[in-house]
């Protein structure tokens, strides 16, 4: 079986036409993590004296120091060596996703090209970390199908429109479940549609450690001296930030930042990481990975949306035996915030949604 994979590369031009390489910045993160040289060495499997070579040559080209070396306090970045570091995470948290997406397409296109390949399973999903890891699970198991990570709303309507087999998409317990199935409710159809639980998860307010600007909620997200970051429009996480918001009666506008977005939960984390905004809103998980505080807000249920014939199909029902492993749903546990005991449970859309009840009732 062919696997794919697509990684992000940068690289930095000086006047003179020298360029900083990536082994130079892959080795400024490993410092980073490890606390010293040597341990950088170490991980990435580079000499020390390469290492220093490699230091050497991108000092040159900006003309001052990356890192500074100390007796007993190990390795410590510069200021720029701080800002190229960040600047690699912040791409990889925003690229990720979407050259997972592109690498799957095009794993799949070369499967056909090569024999007469089965159809696959295809599948448009918000992105998230427990996708992620069925995803991969998928890819060891050689499970056919393509994945394509995109907004809820845009999943769904995929599925609709036939371009998809599989929806992913989001949606709160609690108050504001009944307002984000309306939001849905074009897209969905409970005499034809089921779906399949995939995890609960946290969404919440990521803060620079500290708090130093005492972010508490959503409405100290107004205050002037706050930068925010946001989700892009179209996002499940932006709509449920905007539905908070508007029961709070805060006008979006006053937020500094309301309009500018990423495109993922790991880059709006690497963003307040960097230092470039106060808050963000999003997942626990990338939080916790860019030791961020993470202040929980909502639970939410992840779904996938089919067809209720489609669950009869080969391809659907080995999925659904992945997301019912013991090993599958273990590893999910394991991520902070979500929990997946109940993942590949089948249900109808009102017996998820007590508002398509009380609807149909009426």
């Amino acid at each position: 079986m062919f696997r794919v994979s697509v990684a992000p590369l940068w690289t930095i031009e000086g006047p003179d036409g020298r360029v900083l390489g990536p082994r130079v910045v892959e080795l400024l993160v490993q410092v980073d993590e490890h606390g010293s040289l040597a341990g950088a060495c170490a991980a990435s499997g580079v000499s020390y004296r390469h290492a220093w070579q490699l230091l050497r040559e991108g000092e040159a080209l900006f003309g001052q120091p990356l890192l500074v070396m100390s007796r007993g306090k190990g390795s410590q970045l510069t200021g720029l060596g701080e800002r190229l570091v960040w600047a690699q995470r912040r791409v990889q948290a925003r690229l990720s996703p979407v050259l997972d997406s592109l690498a799957s397409e095009l794993n799949a296109e070369i499967r056909k090209a090569l024999s007469a390949a089965p159809e696959r399973l295809r599948i448009h999903a918000s992105h998230g970390f427990a996708v992620q890891m069925l995803h991969e699970a998928m890819e060891r198991e050689a499970l056919s199908h393509e994945l394509k990570y995109c907004g809820s709303a845009e999943a769904l309507a995929a599925l609709v429109s036939g371009a998809c087999d599989v929806a992913g998409f989001h949606v709160p317990l609690g108050e504001f479940e009944a307002a984000t199935v309306t939001h849905y409710r074009p897209w969905l159809d409970p005499a034809r549609q089921r779906l399949v639980l995939l995890a609960t998860r946290r969404q919440g307010l990521m803060v620079t450690p500290g708090n130093p600007k005492k972010i508490y909620d959503v409405a100290d997200l107004a205050r002037p001296e706050v930068r925010f970051i946001n989700r892009q429009p179209g996002s499940g996480t932006r709509h449920l930030l905007d539905l908070m918001l508007r029961q709070r009666r805060i006008d979006a506008a006053a937020i500094r930042g309301h309009e500018q977005c990423e495109y993922t939960h790991a880059a709006v984390a690497a963003f307040v990481a960097s230092g470039m905004a106060d808050a963000g809103f999003g997942l626990e998980v990338p939080a916790r990975e860019f030791k961020l505080e993470f202040l929980p807000c909502h639970q939410e249920r992840y779904f996938f949306l089919c067809e209720a014939a489609s669950l009869e199909t080969p391809d659907l029902r080995r999925m659904l035996e992945l997301l019912r492993s013991d090993d599958f749903r273990a590893a999910v546990n394991r991520l902070p915030g979500y929990q997946a005991d109940e993942a590949g449970r089948v249900l109808t859309l009102p017996e998820a949604f007590a508002s398509l009840t009380r609807r149909a009732h009426r």
